[in-house]
């Protein structure tokens, strides 16, 4: 059985804000270009570039504008941070750092911290042994203190959600909250589904800000299932693994008898 996997992540965001019950929660995308950068970040104050194709954090860099500042245009790539006193002299710099491919720039948004560290979520959202979209799992991920992204192959830390929501919201209010991400996990794979027919998977990036509104950053379509060992408990990691076996992602080797 084949499975979908679909890598432009201009494409996914396209088919997301096609869909007018998702396109408010999905921060402004557009095509990486001069104008684009300046305007969005006059209007945002900071932005991520990210490459149209990749994965594991890898390429993304952190935009911001500090007004009153000396040196008020700032980006940070991996570890390394930079400031300059124009935006032209930060942009030139800017096509030097970034890859050389086709990139975005997306709206920044100030992620909830854990001991000061950002954090996001990842949903993971499966096709069940029914053939329905189940979300199977939620995990956060807590940002390296000197890194921009959370991802785990980038040096974040996973969590338990519960855990990391736990200074944010009450015990009744987590379990209103988690149905949602829940439903909208399930919303989404729908969306997905429409555009893109034969997915199977998806692992969704939300980002969580400071009103507790979770944004859609990005849609994985071959999510890590293997993050979700880190878990306390097992038993989310072997329903993932099980409904990726019944699909046909993993081969089960056969036990000589």
């Amino acid at each position: 059985m084949s499975i979908r996997r679909v890598r432009s992540k201009r494409a996914k965001t396209d088919a997301l804000l096609a869909d007018p019950d998702l396109r408010n929660d999905v921060p402004s995308t557009n095509d990486f270009g001069r104008s684009t950068v300046s305007q969005m970040l006059e209007q945002h104050g900071m932005i991520y570039v990210k490459p149209v194709n990749g994965t594991f954090g890898n390429g993304v860099i952190r935009v911001e504008i500090k007004a009153g500042s000396p040196l008020p245009y700032r980006f940070q790539s991996e570890e390394t941070k930079y400031s300059f006193v124009s935006f032209d002299e930060m942009f030139n710099k800017l096509i030097l750092v970034k890859k050389n491919k086709p990139y975005l720039a997306q709206q920044g948004i100030h992620l909830l911290t854990h001991s000061g560290r950002r954090f996001d979520l990842r949903v993971m959202v499966q096709k069940n042994l029914q053939s329905q979209w189940e979300t199977t799992g939620m995990i956060g991920r807590v940002a390296h203190p000197r890194k921009i992204v959370t991802n785990y192959h980038a040096g974040g830390t996973p969590m338990p959600v519960k855990k990391l929501m736990n200074n944010f919201l009450s015990e009744e209010q987590w379990k209103h909250y988690e149905a949602r991400l829940r439903k909208r996990g399930i919303d989404i794979a729908n969306a997905l589904e429409k555009r893109f027919p034969g997915l199977k998977e998806i692992g969704i990036d939300i980002a969580v800000d400071q009103n507790l509104k979770p944004w859609i950053l990005e849609v994985n379509t071959l999510p890590d299932p293997f993050l979700f060992k880190k878990l306390p408990s097992r038993t989310v990691f072997r329903t993932i693994y099980s409904y990726a076996v019944a699909y046909g992602r993993f081969r089960v080797r056969k036990r000589k008898v």
